[in-house]
């Protein structure tokens, strides 16, 4: 946020900390203020005298205009366009899931997101009690599992009035639109060549029709991947780290993931840490092969040490804490990466690759299916030796989680207790991480006709786009959020040096937040805290709070800059992570809950301060306010927003071209009858997303819904 007021309910606090808050301010506010200026500022205010500080936002810009972020790859990666194709086909790949059909890219296929219309509804199974505790929501407001999304159930608040937020309430849905993942099963083993995992089927109380299992739905709506890389923390909630560990989404908050590295050849394997930094996407990229919604059965693999730190799961309502699911990647991913190891499987076995593939054209199978290579001669080809190359192997005790390199001859006997791993397989989670990372620092759309119009070309915008960004720079406020050429205050530009900000709160108060990340009441706080939550390990998402408790060079593996005291006002409650807004007309439905299904919808809702302004007064934007836009306002905003997309996106060309897919798309049916495939789970309904080369499609794909 932008707005510092200084004057009488800022000078106490502003002279104990006036050295930290000048050298922050002036890095930002206006040219011509400068420290001496502040401190007079502050001195002079007494009770009696006031003025307001407001710093610049981050100017538009073109997105070329940017670095790609990312860490120093010396002595990981061996060859970046072996690791590239490696993340693209793990990426696509629907061997990925338990279910041998769940990829990552079937939530992200249609410009890094998920346009499926059929089973997507969460019921609210993230919502707290006013204390902060688990209070999940597990009864369905809109029809239910296996319900068909219509244009007429948006927006999810409906009032009389769109202008005025106090109008009359028409209806209200906490429900969630987002993604189908996987059921509700347990894991048992992998087999050799087959791309499904041996599981136990688990009883679902929220996600069934009539008794029957359907899958499982995501508690947030799925954010595009498209320019993810740009951002500093990635996930709604911020939880996928800076620093990437090798193993899970946390960073420097799990100090017991570790990997093995061969310091010299032939010698043992030794256990390293690992802190990649600016590989949030990597942290991000770990997380959903190992989450029992997304795309794994639970228990995929034993706890290891990390996961002991938690405590056993707790059980909500009849579904496992959701709060542990959304944290997944404690468990390690050997199992998964036993499975895609395995030389009976091929990568991309099932599906189509175009012969003009950007990427993975020259990897193509003879017959068209899959590639030529394996994933294990891709990592070797894409990764150090160090990391992969060992005559030794892994033991991992199944009871405390213990691990050594031991030495196996042949005829060696298993202690049935102990599990084995090749170094590849127990490092699979870095390799996997990090190919992903460096494929989506590919997915970068910057040639929009917002960029072309910073490159030089002042025809790239219609008149009424001109507006629309005079409006969005001006008195819409948008870019005090969505700033720089990224379209967020999230990005690694703009948070890496500036992780905590002051912020004048709805209520006028003065409090301390994560910078990029916002309450905006676009639901009551209450129904998910979001940032304002807390890691598997108990300490907050909040970086605000981690320095509050004094742990940020700890956890967070830097000093804050910001001094935070312990009774400082934090605003991190039901705040969330800032999405870029670049190929916006392309992501419906949008915010975290996915409840509004239009732009002009999303420009309504700031218009008229938010939906749950007055609830979430004490965490909310001071910038959600009445903005008493025109209808011809509204136009030119959306107008504008269109400026952001770039056609490579819509028409899914190079490098947004991709592989054949097939994803489950709810079940034949409805939310009041579905076909039991004989084992208590709904038969699945499957479309086909076609392989594209690098020319991409003469006709894109539609949107979600259709919206225009």
């Amino acid at each position: 946020m932008r707005k510092m007021q200084i004057g009488t309910t800022f000078v106490v606090a502003a002279l104990a900390r006036l050295t930290d808050l000048a050298s922050r301010l002036s890095r930002r506010m206006k040219s011509g203020v400068t420290i001496a200026a502040l401190v007079a500022i502050v001195v002079l205010a007494g009770h009696t005298v006031s003025a307001q500080i407001t710093p610049p936002s981050q100017p538009l810009a073109s997105l070329k205009s940017v670095p790609i972020p990312g860490p120093d790859y010396t002595g990981y990666v061996k060859d970046k366009s072996k690791a590239i194709a490696l993340g693209k086909a793990l990426f696509w790949d629907m061997q990925i899931g338990s279910d041998g059909r769940t990829s990552c890219a079937t939530c992200h296929f249609k410009a890094g997101v998920d346009s499926r219309i059929k089973n997507q509804l969460n019921p609210g199974i993230l919502r707290v009690d006013a204390s902060g505790n688990a209070n999940p929501d597990n009864t369905f407001s809109l029809g239910g599992p296996n319900y068909t999304l219509k244009p007429t159930d948006f927006p999810f608040h409906k009032l009389a009035d769109v202008n005025n937020r106090n109008s009359a309430v028409i209806s209200d849905i906490n429900d969630i639109a987002s993604s189908e993942g996987v059921f509700n099963t347990k894991f048992l083993s992998t087999t050799s060549g087959n791309p499904q995992d041996n599981v136990t089927q688990l009883n679902d109380p929220i996600f069934n029709v009539g008794g029957v299992k359907t899958r499982r739905v995501e508690p947030r709506n799925t954010p595009t991947t498209v320019n993810a890389v740009y951002n500093f923390r990635n996930f709604w909630d911020g939880r996928a780290q800076n620093y990437f560990n090798g193993v899970n989404p946390f960073g420097k908050r799990d100090p017991n993931a570790k990997l093995y590295k061969v310091p010299i050849p032939l010698f043992p394997p030794q256990q390293v840490s690992v802190q990649l930094k600016n590989s949030s996407l990597a942290s991000q990229a770990v997380g959903p092969p190992l989450s029992s919604f997304e795309m794994s059965a639970d228990g995929r693999t034993f706890d290891d040490v990390g996961n002991k730190t938690v405590g056993t799961t707790t059980l909500l309502g009849g579904i496992i804490d959701i709060f542990k699911s959304l944290s997944t990647g404690l468990k390690l991913p050997r199992d998964l990466g036993q499975k895609l190891l395995s030389p009976n499987l091929k990568a991309l076995a099932q599906q189509n690759v175009a012969v003009d593939d950007s990427v993975l054209g020259i990897y193509r199978a003879s017959d068209g299916k899959g590639l030529n290579q394996s994933y294990k001669q891709l990592i070797q080809a894409a990764f150090q030796p160090e990391w992969w190359s060992s005559t030794w192997s892994i033991q991992v005790d199944k009871n405390d989680g213990s691990r050594q390199p031991v030495l196996l001859g042949l005829g060696s006997i298993i202690d049935p207790n102990k599990k084995i791993y090749t170094l590849m397989e127990y490092n699979f989670s870095l390799f996997f991480g990090l190919a992903i990372q460096l494929y989506e620092s590919t997915l970068i759309s910057d040639n929009a006709p917002i960029d072309q119009y910073f490159d030089g070309n002042q025809n790239a915008l219609t008149p009424q786009q001109v507006r629309g960004k005079q409006l969005f720079e001006g008195a819409a406020k948008c870019i005090n959020c969505h700033g720089g050429a990224e379209f967020t205050n999230a990005s690694v530009k703009n948070v890496q040096d500036q992780r905590l900000e002051y912020m004048i709160m709805g209520d006028g108060q003065q409090a301390v937040y994560d910078n990029g990340f916002y309450n905006i009441g676009v639901r009551p706080t209450t129904d998910d805290l979001g940032v304002g939550g807390k890691d598997p390990f108990g300490n907050p998402l909040s970086e605000s709070r981690v320095a509050q408790l004094g742990k940020f060079q700890q956890l967070l593996g830097a000093t804050p800059n910001i001094t935070v005291s312990p009774n400082q006002r934090i605003a991190a409650d039901g705040a969330f992570k800032t999405p870029t807004l670049r190929n916006v007309e392309l992501t419906a439905p949008y915010f975290h809950n996915g409840g509004k299904l239009t732009l002009k919808e999303v420009v309504e809702f700031y218009n008229r301060g938010g939906d749950f302004h007055e609830q979430n007064i004490a965490n909310l934007d001071a910038d959600i306010e009445n903005l008493n836009l025109t209808d011809q306002d509204k136009d030119d905003l959306v107008a504008f927003l269109k400026a952001l997309t770039d056609e490579r996106v819509r028409y899914e060309k190079a490098p947004f071209d991709h592989p054949q897919l097939f994803i489950h798309n709810g079940h034949p049916g409805n939310e009041t009858s579905v076909t039991n495939d004989g084992t208590g789970k709904a038969t699945d309904e499957l479309l086909e997303i076609p392989s594209v080369g690098r020319n991409g499609r003469s006709t894109p794909p539609s949107n979600f819904l259709a919206t225009p």
